[in-house]
C-alpha cells in the first residue's frame, strides 16, 4: 500500500485538508488556519523520511485490524492527536500491510507504540493501556 496523503477534518471549521505523510512543521487548516491533528498512516517507503523530517515527536502505533486491543486504543490515539495538536504526530502502521516496518523495529507483539523524537526511538510500550496511562507514559518519556 502506498500512502501519500491523509484527509484530515479541521476540528474548528470542519474543512477537509490534505495532509502529507512526509512533511515537517505543524499543519494548519487551509480555510481557518487552526492547527490540525496529525494522524496519518505510513508505509515502508515513507517511514524513514517521515521520522527524519518531523520537527515534533512521533508516536508510531503498530496495529492490525484483527487485533482487539489495537482497535480499543485507536480512539484513544485519535483523541491524543487532537489534544496534542502541534506537539505530537501519531502515525499508524498496519503490521499486516507493512511487515518490513515491524521487523525493522523488532516488534514481537501488538499493539506496540514506539515514541520517536528527532528521528531516534525514545520510548516503547507494548500492549493496550487506558488513555491516562498512555498520556502519562508519553509525558514521562518526553519530559527531561
Amino acid at each position: 500500500m502506498i500512502v501519500t496523503d491523509a484527509l484530515i477534518a479541521c476540528p474548528a471549521c470542519g474543512a477537509r485538508n490534505r495532509l502529507p505523510v512526509v512533511a515537517s512543521g505543524r499543519p494548519r487548516c487551509g480555510k481557518c488556519s487552526t492547527h490540525l491533528p496529525w494522524l496519518v498512516d505510513a508505509d515502508a517507503r515513507q517511514f524513514s523520511a517521515m521520522l527524519d523530517q518531523s520537527s515534533i515527536p512521533v508516536l508510531v502505533d503498530l496495529w492490525a485490524p484483527w487485533c482487539g486491543p489495537c482497535r480499543s486504543i485507536a480512539p484513544i490515539l485519535e483523541r491524543l492527536a487532537a489534544d496534542r495538536v502541534g506537539s505530537l504526530r501519531v502515525v499508524k502502521v498496519n503490521v499486516d500491510e507493512e511487515p518490513t516496518i515491524s521487523a525493522r523495529l523488532g516488534v514481537q507483539g501488538i499493539p506496540t507504540m514506539v515514541l520517536f523524537h528527532a528521528g531516534e526511538e525514545v520510548g516503547r510500550q507494548v500492549g493496550a493501556l487506558p488513555a491516562d496511562r498512555i498520556r502519562a507514559w508519553i509525558d514521562s518519556v518526553l519530559t527531561p
